[in-house]
């Protein structure tokens, strides 16, 4: 079992805040807020990787290639159609943010977004794919659980408030997504699956279930474990502590006969 948490990063480094237009509060909507203290008093033995840069700075849930040309002079807007993502400003390095639009004052150079892959994105990576490889060529398997939060999607008494995601069945076996919604139900949190989440770059680049290599998203509802104004965590942490807790071991029990089956 590996877990990753790559949009909860706090760190917004000097360069970042000398180029902002908005308030550094603004950008608090790109953060999976407090995600990664989910994630670490979740964790039992498992390895675990949280970003600590802030999304704002690079979002490692996005691919090299995904550059902004309406911010980034190092973007080839030429060489593949533009993701609805990038369109919409959230690509490699965030352009806007809904609730405050356009968050730069200027332009970025091809060499500050290089350096940032550089520092950043390129070694997160590589170390998640390295301790996925190490895990399947140890375990016969190896299962991501890749960890986010989003904004609430309505009435708690009728939206989901746990949303997984696989890429349409691409990235993980049906079992696990099965497990997962299993214990879901059981600590009484309404999920859904895909919508409107399906997982992103990281499960893209990650996942090869032919491989035995399987990736999931997780996206928690905010106001599950934050308090009412989604800034720190409330009332509700404990309660999702444990069903996060509950998710992993029940991942890891599925994924148990075929490691015990490579030993």
């Amino acid at each position: 079992m590996i877990l990753s948490v790559p949009h909860a990063g706090r760190d917004y480094p000097l360069p970042l805040r000398a180029a902002l237009r908005v308030p550094l509060a603004a950008l608090r909507p790109l953060e999976d807020r407090h995600a990664d203290d989910l994630a670490i008093a979740a964790r039992g033995g498992e390895t675990l990787f949280v970003a600590r840069r802030a999304r704002a700075w690079i979002d490692l849930n996005r691919a090299e290639h995904e550059r902004d040309p309406k911010l980034d002079d190092g973007a080839s807007p030429k060489s593949q159609p533009l993701s609805a993502k990038l369109r919409s400003g959230l690509g490699l390095v965030p352009r806007r943010v809904a609730t405050a639009g356009d968050i730069w004052q200027r332009r970025l150079t091809g060499e500050e977004v290089g350096a940032r892959i550089a520092a950043d994105h390129r070694p997160y990576h590589a170390a998640l794919a390295g301790a996925l490889k190490a895990a399947r060529d140890r375990f016969g398997i190896a299962v991501l659980l890749d960890i986010h939060s989003m904004p609430p999607l309505g009435a708690p008494e009728t939206a989901p408030r746990i949303v997984l995601g696989d890429r349409f069945g691409r990235s993980a076996s049906s079992r696990f997504l099965g497990r997962l919604e299993g214990v879901a139900r059981a600590h009484c949190i309404a999920s859904a699956i895909n919508a409107p989440y399906s997982g992103g770059h990281i499960l893209d680049r990650h996942a090869d279930p032919r491989k035995h290599i399987h990736a999931i998203q997780i996206e928690f509802d905010r106001s599950l474990y934050l308090d009412e104004r989604l800034d720190l965590p409330g009332p509700g942490f404990a309660a999702a502590v444990r069903a996060l807790k509950a998710m992993i071991e029940a991942v890891a029990d599925e994924a148990l006969p075929a490691a015990i089956a490579a030993e």
